[in-house]
């Protein structure tokens, strides 16, 4: 493996007169990263390019230090890389040992290996007690499952994930969030999460790329990109509450009020002022926190930024 698990020059890539991805350059370092952007940002055809599912007009990328357009790639990232495609790929009248067991056998698994590996995973999915039956009469919450399954038969250390909890309800949501996250943060495989979801991405991912009309618009981690230039901290009290707010007034200190919670806005980093306004108001602090913004207020505010820049 290279430092890169990804890596990106100057790709570009249309249909006809439609340009999915523009000239676009990036490297992802290994661990878990989502992949973000409105429909039609570009996210399935990076995905597919990085496959060699597609070839690209122009410029390079590379996974793993491997190149997609090379055959004799193509066929040493087949053994390195798990895909979970969005739509099905599912083969009709076929029980779900049997479908991973198979598509397990072209990673280039034996046969012994294959059905072991097949069993391992299905467990590994909650799978374990269907694994006999038709795949045709499995909810879609077990379809993504399997879907997951068979991405990971070949025990890959690079997984690309489209769209993993597409149309599960809150239950099945969760279960396939919480193999993501394992799989991302326990299992240490680098994994890139193609998802409208903001909070999925957010629950799964470190790092976080966003395309917008085939071009990054951002780039880093959630952390990094959901700091605010104002701290924002959030404070419980036992005590006047008016008395509180007259001193946090007094001290220049933006605040809303929920009861005897408090959001203040702070200028700085120094967290004493809010003491100072604690004391002098005889109140006494039972919890500080800092709060930063969603995932969905840095994403909505880069969009919004981006279409600025374009206008």
């Amino acid at each position: 493996m290279t430092d890169s698990v990804v890596s990106i020059r100057d790709l570009t890539k249309s249909y006809g007169k439609v340009r999915a991805l523009d000239s676009i350059s990036f490297e992802l370092s290994p661990g878990p990263v989502g992949l973000l952007g409105p429909n039609g940002a570009g996210k399935t055809t990076l995905l597919k390019l990085l496959l060699g599912l597609l070839e690209p007009d122009s410029g390079a990328a590379t996974i793993a230090g491997y190149d997609p357009r090379k055959r004799a790639d193509r066929l040493t990232l087949r053994a390195r890389i798990g895909y979970m495609p969005e739509s099905d790929c599912l083969i009709p009248r076929t029980s779900a040992v049997e479908l991973v067991g198979t598509l397990a056998r072209l990673t280039g698994l034996s046969a012994t290996d294959a059905m072991t590996r097949a069993h391992e995973v299905l467990d590994y999915v909650g799978l374990d007690e269907s694994r006999y039956r038709d795949c045709d009469s499995y909810s879609t919450g077990m379809k993504q499952r399997l879907k997951l399954a068979q991405a990971l038969v070949h025990d890959p250390p690079i997984l690309l994930l489209d769209e993993p909890t597409n149309g599960l309800d809150p239950k099945g949501r969760r279960h396939m969030l919480d193999l993501v996250w394992d799989l991302g943060h326990v299992q240490g495989k680098s994994l890139l999460l193609c998802s409208h979801l903001l909070p999925d991405v957010e629950r799964c991912c470190r790092d976080v790329i966003v395309l917008k009309k085939g071009r990054v618009v951002a780039q880093g981690s959630i952390e990094a990109l959901t700091r605010t230039e104002a701290r924002r901290v959030r404070v419980s009290i036992d005590g006047d509450a008016d008395r509180f707010a007259t001193e946090l007034e007094r001290l220049g200190i933006a605040s809303e009020r929920d009861a005897n919670d408090w959001m203040l806005r702070l200028a700085g980093d120094d967290c004493d002022v809010v003491f100072d306004a604690a004391l002098a108001a005889a109140v006494r602090i039972q919890r500080v926190e800092p709060v930063r913004s969603t995932l969905e207020d840095a994403f909505v505010k880069t969009l919004s930024a981006a279409e600025d820049e374009r206008a």
